[in-house]
């Protein structure tokens, strides 16, 4: 996708900051949206439909987690999010909640659009990659759709947030392969995280509480000091 071809929402309650990066962004070839709160960056972000958004935290009304929080139930966007606060559990909530990259402010301007160039050029390859594979997973007692975003456990719908979703279509598609914390976040998230990777967990652990126990074709299995597995049983 071309930089032209491409429309950046750009949300942040500060003007000049929006202008700044919508002068830089314009510069570069995309097409650029703003919106200063959040209850006006979702009704863009529904109505427009952008490539992707770079999103502030602290925002009047519904602040920046509530709106990627929305967001993500109706959206497969590029998320980046911006923040003053540099600590890590910030960031860390902000991958549980389903944001694809995070930066902190002040920040140089160049840094975010090359940023914005790669989070769109990685969309665009794991698009491919759906287009070259299967959208489907079928195991015994477990079936996910990943293009409908379905998932049936034991034949009974179950319903799961797109990251969760995307998780267990990974580790479905990969069974019995070991994947360390880091390696999950960067083909599920699509993030090289380094840091406190256990929003990783808390995903895993909230898949657990879903998957229903009793099942002995398959289990999500722990590998200390390692990372998880899908383990597969054939019973053939």
């Amino acid at each position: 996708m071309n930089n032209n071809e491409v429309t950046v929402l750009v949300v942040d309650d500060d003007e000049n900051i929006c202008e700044l990066i919508r002068l830089y962004m314009a510069k570069e070839g995309f097409k650029v949206l703003l919106a200063y709160d959040g209850k006006t960056a979702i009704e863009v972000c529904r109505a427009a439909e952008p490539d992707i958004m770079v999103l502030d935290i602290m925002l009047p009304g519904l602040d920046g987690w509530q709106v990627l929080t929305d967001v993500r139930q109706f959206s497969k966007l590029p998320i980046i999010l911006l923040s003053a606060r540099g600590e890590v559990i910030d960031k860390v909530v902000g991958l549980e909640l389903g944001a694809d990259d995070y930066m902190t402010k002040p920040f140089e301007i160049k840094e975010l659009v090359a940023r914005v160039r790669a989070r769109v050029r990685r969309s665009d390859l794991s698009e491919e990659r759906d287009k070259e594979t299967s959208d489907i997973v079928n195991l015994p007692n477990l079936s996910i759709n990943k293009k409908e975003y379905s998932v049936c456990i034991f034949d009974s719908p179950v319903d799961m947030p797109p990251r969760e979703l995307e998780l267990l279509y990974f580790f479905a598609s990969n069974p019995n392969k070991v994947f360390t914390r880091e390696q999950l976040l960067e083909n599920v998230w699509g993030f090289e995280f380094s840091g406190d990777s256990r929003t990783v967990d808390v995903h895993v652990k909230r898949l657990r509480e879903k998957l229903k126990p009793g099942n002995e074709f398959w289990t999500l299995k722990t590998v200390w000091a390692v990372g998880y597995k899908f383990e597969v049983i054939n019973k053939e």
